[in-house]
């Protein structure tokens, strides 16, 4: 918080794991304070090496430059999922890719806007319902949905529009992050529910 204060200009991106049911597949949440868009990853368990796999991953498939652009500051909880935080900071030659800092004991407000964003994925993957049901595109289609939705702090433009502003189109086309028209966004559990095996909808 404090290195934020003394470099406002820096961008925040808060981590946070969302949970389905206990003892199952959690999803890694990645919220850019600003743009208010988040990225999700789904994960077998809630350790720390599922997250650095994914940094790493986000590390290569974006490259030095676009990565430290938008991933300069992370925000997380002392969950032990982010316990090992030089495995984030660092890239595999030890070098310093980013820097993670951690909120205040038993204060999860401090990454808010994170917190507030796991209300979308609630709309569509309610609490309690197994997360390993799902595959990574179900996941992606599910945030694609949700961040294309406009929202009344940002001038009713959408998230992917405001990143896009941002950051530019390049990294969300390189993340694979697709705009949905906004008749067409379902934050309801149909819009998972219809893509299960089985279902008549296929």
């Amino acid at each position: 918080q404090k290195y934020h204060e003394e470099n406002p200009s820096i961008p925040i991106t808060e981590l946070d794991s969302v949970e389905g049911k206990k003892g199952g597949a959690v999803l890694l949440t990645i919220h850019f304070v600003l743009p208010k868009l988040q990225l999700a990853f789904l994960r077998e368990s809630n350790d720390s090496k599922s997250v650095t796999d994914i940094f790493n991953y986000l590390y290569e498939l974006l490259g030095e430059e676009r990565y430290k652009r938008i991933f300069s500051l992370c925000l997380a909880d002392n969950g032990t999922e982010f316990s090992n935080p030089t495995a984030i900071e660092c890239d595999s030659d030890g070098v310093i890719r980013s820097y993670v800092f951690y909120c205040d004991p038993s204060s999860p407000g401090q990454k808010g806007a994170c917190e507030n964003n796991h209300e979308f994925i609630r709309r569509v993957i309610p609490k309690g319902i197994d997360i390993g049901k799902y595959t990574q595109a179900d996941i992606n289609l599910m945030m694609d949905h949700i961040n294309s939705y406009g929202r009344p702090e940002l001038g009713d433009k959408s998230p992917y529009d405001m990143f896009e502003f941002y950051y530019g189109k390049e990294i969300l086309d390189i993340l694979g992050v697709h705009k949905i028209p906004a008749n067409d966004i379902i934050l309801k559990p149909e819009l998972l529910n219809q893509r299960q095996p089985g279902n008549a909808h296929l």
